[in-house]
């Protein structure tokens, strides 16, 4: 029923006042108390799935966008990330929400499911599923072709409504981060809500294996080769992932180019609502 709901919503444009959008491989956890952010946010999920995890006593919110890299850690992450800023003993439970993935021919969303339940099974804590969007109960068919009904949500940290969503402004650092997730990320922590601050890096990567080769390609070949869904993706999959190309191309070694004093870049948000990058020697 909860998935029906969702489903006949239509996506909401979210703009970038008071949003911390959470690229693939990433998380971020706030809580109500937040003045900066207020709302969460991932899209461009074929395969992978979004994941909510959320404490109704302290109202403590984690979003992340998992792909089935190392699941069982990536649960456990958020797990103690949440209840580090709850009391689990008092009131309040912890609920899940689970939205993405779709009838993909490899099979990957239904893996990816089977293994977020697991995951979340095997917690000491009593986690209660409320959403439940994934997979054959997110999932469209047209001529034959399947592709996910939802692609992206957010969730209002203040209201803890959670809807379909898009969104325009997906920074700051987009390359940066899609390049850090590319070369093989873990999944990471991209937020501090104490500070209220974003930190991005430090990232660091090898040369980007045959990177010109994958630049000369036609965008046939890139939706093909470096897709986990090709028919489904978004209309900019390409682009995006050319820009991030692009990017490991001109910084082959991130700890010369990107890092060299080793620190991670800090942004605030502005009066505005918009990131702004903090300077490192004001910290």
């Amino acid at each position: 029923e909860k998935a029906k709901l969702l489903r006949s919503q239509p996506a909401q444009i979210v703009e970038p006042k008071g949003l911390l959008y959470v690229q693939q491989r990433e998380f971020a956890v706030t809580t109500p108390k937040d003045g900066s952010v207020s709302i969460l946010g991932s899209d461009d999920a074929t395969t992978c799935h979004i994941v909510v995890l959320r404490h109704t006593g302290s109202g403590a919110t984690c979003l992340t966008h998992c792909d089935g890299s190392d699941t069982e850690a990536e649960v456990s992450l958020i797990m103690s990330s949440v209840k580090s800023f709850s009391d689990t003993t008092g009131y309040g439970r912890l609920e899940v929400h689970l939205v993405g993935g779709f009838n993909d021919d490899r099979q990957l969303s239904q893996k990816l499911t089977n293994q977020l339940l697991r995951a979340f099974d095997l917690q000491p804590d009593d986690v209660h599923l409320v959403t439940f969007c994934v997979t054959e109960l997110n999932d469209r068919e047209e001529k034959d072709v399947h592709f996910p009904i939802i692609y992206g949500i957010a969730v209002n940290v203040k209201t803890a409504e959670i809807f379909p969503a898009t969104f325009p402004e997906k920074g700051p650092d987009e390359d940066l981060r899609s390049a850090h997730i590319l070369t093989g990320a873990t999944l990471t922590n991209i937020y501090d809500p104490k500070m209220e601050q974003l930190h991005i890096g430090p990232y660091f990567w090898r040369p980007f294996p045959h990177v010109d080769f994958w630049l000369e390609q036609d965008d046939k070949q890139i939706l093909q080769n470096l897709s986990t869904s090709p028919l489904a993706e978004p209309p900019h999959f390409v682009s995006h992932i050319r820009s991030t190309l692009t990017f490991l191309k001109e910084h082959p070694f991130p700890s010369r180019s990107l890092f060299p004093d080793r620190k991670p870049r800090i942004y605030r948000k502005n009066e505005e609502g918009l990131w702004e990058q903090v300077c490192s020697d004001k910290i």
